[in-house]
């Protein structure tokens, strides 16, 4: 198929694309493409305006700031994977980098892109979630800043609002203490994730603290378990396997029945507390 008509421009700087983002009741920005483009072409999205931000300087920086790590919005996913800023202050993120999609979908598609798009199934938004993160807002009103526990809203929505640009996230560095986790169970390789869990931790004696489980795939968003993260910290696995029956609802799909995928989040929490417990080379 092919998309509806629209009209394109390109902005060089953020007051620019917001301004746009203002002309037009249906505008949509375009940084990768790599989900945007499959809507068109599916006419699942319609917009009547295209606003590339992609020759705005400054959005594809990696920096560390006050004990946090700021990714920009353009940051492409391989970029990313070959940062070392973020293997050593995001492991969590350099763990679930490589099951995104494939390696050509993974060299234009963008960090703010996938957390704008908010797929439920997809890696970073759980990741964002597990390292309590926030996300940075250019709107026309100025900047703001939104916690990763109040950004996602429900399917495909979050708290951008029609003249807004997530312009950063940003994650506390890693420390010594900290212990990240990753699993998930696709179909094929660069699939998108049946069940996932993305997780942080911080060392405290021999057992661990500030425990964060974001599920994906098991809902409308990500989903902090967070009966499981508190016997998790105490040291029962066996309780948090448990909690996830009251933490968890997955709905059935057309990949699994929510019976299915709770047992799978199960699988996933094993798999995840065993990386906790191992201390970061």
């Amino acid at each position: 198929m092919k998309p509806a008509p629209f009209a394109y421009t390109k902005a060089r700087s953020l007051d620019e694309a917001i301004g746009l983002l203002g002309t037009r009741s249906e505008a949509r920005l375009l940084a990768g493409g790599q989900s945007l483009l499959a809507t068109l072409n599916m006419r699942l999205s319609a917009p009547r305006l295209l606003v590339d931000i992609n020759g705005i300087p400054s959005l594809d920086r990696i920096d560390r700031k006050d004990g946090m790590l700021e990714i920009g919005a353009l940051v492409r996913h391989a970029q990313a994977e070959r940062s070392r800023d973020i293997a050593e202050h995001a492991p969590l993120i350099a763990l679930a980098l490589p099951h995104i999609a494939h390696p050509a979908i993974r060299n234009r598609g963008t960090i703010g892109g996938s957390l704008a798009f908010a797929d439920p199934a997809a890696e970073l938004p759980a990741c964002l979630l597990a390292l309590g993160g926030e996300v940075e807002i250019a709107g026309a009103k100025g900047k703001r800043t939104v916690k990763a526990d109040d950004f996602f809203k429900g399917l495909f929505e979050t708290a951008l609002g029609a003249q807004d640009v997530l312009s950063a996230i940003r994650i506390p560095a890693a420390a010594a203490q900290t212990r990240v986790g990753f699993a998930e169970f696709a179909r094929r390789r660069g699939d998108y994730a049946i069940v996932g869990l993305a997780a942080s931790a911080r060392a405290d004696g021999k057992g661990l603290a500030d425990v964060r489980l974001a599920y994906f795939g098991v809902g409308a968003t990500p989903i902090r378990a967070k009966k499981a993260e508190d016997a998790l910290a105490s040291g029962k696995l066996e309780e948090a396997i448990a909690a996830l029956s009251s933490d968890l609802d997955p709905p059935d799909d057309i990949q699994a029945t929510g019976k299915v995928k709770k047992h799978l989040a199960g699988v996933l929490l094993k798999r995840v507390a065993l990386q906790l417990a191992e201390k970061r080379a």
